[in-house]
């Protein structure tokens, strides 16, 4: 879940491309390494719902070189203090080689295990592909990529350079700058600040200039 927050946040590297799961399936978190000796893992969360890493149940690991997702039962977890980071244990891991061998494979759950939201929320893999429009030019700016949170969230957007290549912006998702979410027709429209896009489009302009 997330949603535009009043504030802007300070540029943040982008990340590397995520994985993309299965069709009917949805990604919650993905494992990053082991936690302590026991076979513990700590997990980047890609969620905003705790006890989906807290409260014990079924669910599923996925890797890129597996076919189908795989059941797991989550037996416990909490968040580290001050991190965005989760520490889980999963049944039949008992050691700190066996969670190891687990990083950067996806803790997945099926799409249909989707909580309600309210007005003004999005789930953040539905962000993902979406066409970014500046919305006083009328001009397309990019498409998402993906979204993280660094104290805001950031939407993470693929803008053409014009010379073949593809750019990286992050864009903060705060009202100020994304007033429009439009699910229905697959567009999100920005206001950028200026400088904003010149950060990685230095021939770009934030603003129109004016007549």
């Amino acid at each position: 879940m997330t949603n535009p927050q009043s504030q802007p946040t300070s540029q943040i590297a982008p990340k590397q491309a995520p994985l993309v799961p299965p069709d009917g399936w949805m990604e919650i978190g993905a494992i990053v390494g082991a936690q302590g000796i026991k076979g513990e893992v700590k997990v980047n969360p890609n969620s905003d719902f705790p006890e989906r890493f807290e409260r014990a149940g079924e669910r599923w690991l996925w890797g890129s070189q597996d076919l189908q997702p795989r059941s797991v039962q989550l037996q416990k977890g909490y968040q580290i203090p001050g991190k965005n980071l989760y520490v889980v244990k999963l049944d039949g891991i008992t050691d700190r080689s066996q969670a190891e061998n687990l990083r950067g494979q996806m803790l997945l759950l099926p799409t249909t295990d989707r909580p309600r939201l309210q007005p003004g929320e999005y789930h953040s893999q539905d962000l993902i592909g979406l066409s970014v429009f500046h919305q006083v030019t009328g001009l397309e700016v990019g498409v998402v990529a993906d979204i993280f949170t660094a104290g805001h969230e950031i939407l993470v957007v693929n803008v053409p350079t014009g010379d073949g290549k593809v750019a990286e912006a992050m864009i903060p998702f705060v009202t100020a700058i994304v007033p429009v979410v439009d699910l229905a027709n697959r567009r999100i429209e920005i206001l950028p600040p200026p400088g904003l896009l010149e950060l990685y489009l230095p021939n770009s302009k934030s603003q129109p200039e004016a007549d």
